[in-house]
């Protein structure tokens, strides 16, 4: 469904994504991890066509999206990693704007609107401006808009941000009940014990290129390891963190005398 194909680009002649190519299919959660910096993020934004890629293509149904790119983000839903919002609409009203802007009809609208801000638990919150949310509510209130229009293409990007305990279960039960729907979903999140339960395939990524693409399962077995946290850590090659927590302590107890 989703194909993504040799993208590149670079920012002032840095390299920021170099040759990345996978594929997201229907009814498939894919992981897509890597370190801060490595990429993800502007791949991710030419997968939504926010950024156009140097060379390249990003295609959804064998069709390039800047073909047709405000018919192809009728079809996707993000969650993007920082909850920028109207801060002085209500949650509510920031979903009637959304919906007016994906064409949605204003009875439906009301209803569908409503029904997800109930099933999200902010009902009670839904007439107060968003201002006066918590972070995990205002991560609810972009759930919601991703999902208001029914999207084919579900990109969450660190969806789990702010949220609690009950509210964090409800969204692994609803991305399992998404991809049994049909739905192609891209989960980007660096809570790998969260990936290894409920994504299909993981794509690993650093310095701009693919390192890895395969089951969780397949490639803890590969590379020998007990878990994904320590296959990424030997993937991109990342530093001994309990070292680096050591030498942190010593330059903390440096004296200037």
């Amino acid at each position: 469904m989703l194909q993504v194909q040799n993208l590149v680009r670079s920012f002032r002649g840095i390299s920021a994504v170099q040759d990345v190519s996978f594929t997201v299919s229907a009814g498939e959660i894919v992981g897509f991890l890597g370190p801060n910096g490595a990429g993800k993020s502007t791949t991710v934004k030419m997968i939504t066509g926010m950024l156009r890629p140097h060379d390249g293509h990003v295609r959804f149904e064998h069709r390039d999206i800047r073909d047709d790119l405000v018919g192809y983000r009728r079809t996707l839903g993000y969650v993007p990693e920082e909850a920028h919002l109207y801060s002085y609409l209500s949650g509510l009203e920031y979903l009637q704007l959304v919906g007016r802007l994906r064409g949605i009809r204003e009875v439906l609208l009301e209803e569908k609107a409503t029904a997800l801000l109930r099933l999200l638990h902010l009902d009670s919150w839904q007439y107060s401006p968003i201002s006066s949310y918590s972070k995990g509510m205002r991560q609810r209130v972009l759930i919601a808009a991703a999902l208001l229009h029914n999207p084919k293409l579900l990109i969450f990007d660190e969806p789990l941000s702010g949220l609690d305990a009950m509210s964090c279960r409800l969204l692994k039960d609803l991305l399992g009940a998404l991809a049994a729907e049909g739905k192609a979903i891209l989960y980007i999140s660096h809570i790998l014990e969260t990936v290894e339960q409920i994504c299909n395939r993981v794509i690993v990524i650093a310095k701009g290129r693919i390192l890895a693409d395969a089951e969780p399962r397949e490639l803890t077995t590969l590379m020998n390891l007990p878990n994904l946290e320590q296959v990424i850590a030997q993937l991109v090659e990342q530093q001994d963190t309990r070292s680096a927590a050591q030498q942190i302590l010593e330059v903390m107890k440096l004296s200037h005398g």
